[in-house]
Order: structure tokens, then sequence, then C-alpha cells
């Protein structure tokens, strides 16, 4: 009886016990809600703020209710950048995706040589700043400095103007981000593939399914969540490209590869109208939230098939 009593007296109360397990999380998100309230919600707040005044980044501003949105939305210049980055994303993302699963794919291969060392070459492009990526693909594809075209007039070609053609320019950009981001993704579709149970394989094996029908009716299907994660990732990152377009060709010939976040820099930044500039980023905003809402709303609907 003694004993018993000791022990109960030993032991913390359970309401303590209890405050202390309800405590900890709290204490360890609190960090992060600060942190997030500090970096994203006020600034998100004073953007919507500024984005109906006439805010131009000094001095007072005035309220002048949805005429930026208004203004914003007969804006010819936005709609040539809206379309110009809707470009980009559906050339970046397909390639990317292409690029990254074939990579991973051949990585993980059983009878792959020297796995390990492509892993590291793949991956070491995404480790690389985005404008040391510009910079590096400026020298390959540059029209009179660059390496591919001294190559081309070396085998009695004529230069390619990779720069003065917009499109051309827009295609060399799409490949160099798409060199640069393929090591992440890679990792992603990696760590799927390994995931998947080789028993599939070996199952498939004996019903004299061959290794692309096993790819077609086994990896794939058993990837689809990672492979939604890598679309809605590089979606977005496609949306926001800013650094690699100013390092390559600072968004030309022109203007004419001025892409949305670009069209904001300079508005907002060069022009002095904060207010339109964050009319135009919350504009961008809803995009993503519409193509991130989309997207999940599909993946889901193919999740429950």
């Amino acid at each position: 009886m003694t004993k018993r009593a000791s022990a109960v007296s030993a032991s913390p109360p359970r309401s303590r016990r209890r405050s202390k397990y309800t405590l900890a999380p709290l204490v360890l998100i609190a960090a992060n809600v600060v942190l997030f309230s500090l970096f994203f919600v006020w600034p998100a707040v004073i953007g919507l703020v500024y984005s109906f005044t006439n805010y131009t980044g000094v001095g007072a501003f005035q309220y002048i209710g949805l005429d930026n949105y208004h203004n914003l939305f007969g804006d010819s210049t936005f709609y040539d950048a809206l379309s110009r980055t809707l470009l980009y994303a559906v050339l970046f993302v397909p390639l990317n995706f292409g690029l990254s699963l074939l990579a991973a794919n051949l990585v993980v291969n059983k009878h792959a040589k020297g796995a390990s060392v492509a892993r590291v070459v793949f991956f070491i492009p995404w480790l690389l700043s985005p404008i040391v990526v510009g910079v590096l693909w400026r020298w390959l594809f540059g029209e009179n400095f660059g390496l591919v075209n001294y190559v081309i007039e070396k085998f009695g070609g004529s230069a390619v103007p990779w720069q003065s053609n917009a499109d051309l320019s827009l295609i060399v950009v799409v490949m160099a981000a798409s060199w640069a981001w393929t090591g992440f993704s890679m990792l992603l579709f990696i760590a799927a593939i390994k995931n998947v149970p080789v028993s599939y394989y070996e199952a498939a094996s004996l019903d004299g399914a061959g290794p692309w029908r096993q790819f077609i009716s086994i990896t794939l299907p058993s990837i689809a969540p990672t492979s939604f994660i890598v679309i809605l990732l590089n979606t977005i990152n496609a949306m926001k490209e800013y650094p690699v377009f100013v390092a390559l060709n600072n968004g030309g010939p022109g203007t004419s590869n001025n892409l949305l976040v670009q069209y904001i820099y300079e508005t907002g930044f060069k022009r002095g109208q904060i207010g339109y500039a964050s009319a135009a980023s919350f504009v961008l905003m809803l995009i993503l939230m519409a193509v991130a809402i989309i997207q999940l709303i599909v993946n889901r609907r193919v999740e429950n098939r």
C-alpha cells in the first residue's frame, strides 16, 4: 500500500503530462506560423491593398478601386506576357517530365553501368544558380560567340539566329531550364520507381510482358502520384520563371519573350507603378491557384478510378 502510494506521488500528474504533450506541438509550429505570417501573409495583404491604389513606391497613395485591374485586362502587353508564359509552360513541363522520367528509368535499370556517376551528373545542374545556368547556355547559343554556331560554321553551315529569332530564343530557354530541373524531377521518379514491388515485374515477365509493356502497365500507374507532383511543381515553376530568361537573353529579342514575372518586375520597379504591378501579381497568383486546383481535381479522379 505504501509502495503504491509512493509510486503515485512520484509520477507527474496526468493534467501536467497532458498539457506537456499539448503545448509541445504548438511551440514547435509557432516559429513556422510567425515566419509564414511575417514573410507571406503580411506581404500578401500589403500587396492586395496596393493593388487598389495608385502607389508608386514613394510617398502617399490614393484608393482607386478596381482601376488597376480594369486597365490590366485592357493592356495588350500584359496579354503578350501571359501568352508567352503559358507557351513556355506548355513547352517546358512535358520536356522536363520526359527527360527526368527517362533518366530515372535508365539509372534504376539493373543492367545500367555507372548509375551512381550518372545520378551525380544529372543532379549537378540543379545545384547551379539559375543565373549561372543562363550564362552557360548563353555561351553555348550566342549568335556571334556561341559554341554551337562555331561548330555549325566549322562544318560549312550558316550561323543560326538563336538570340535574334523570338521562337528560337524561347526554345533555347526551354532547353536550358529543362536541363537544370531534370535532376530534381529525376530524384523524385527514382524514389517512386524503387517503391514499385518487384513481384509485379516478375509476374509480368512470367506472362510474357516485355520491358515497354511493363513500363506502360506497371511503372506509369504506380508512379502516378509522383508524376502529379512533378507536373504541378514544374507548372508553378514555369509560370514564375524569371532568372534564366534574364541571364540568357533578358526576355529578348526586344520584349518578345518577356514573361509575366518580368512584366511585373519592370512595371513595378522600373516604371514605379507598384499598385499596377500588385494587381498583375494577384492575377498571376489566381492563375497558379486555378492550375493547382485543377490538377488536384484531375489527380483525385484518376486515383478514385
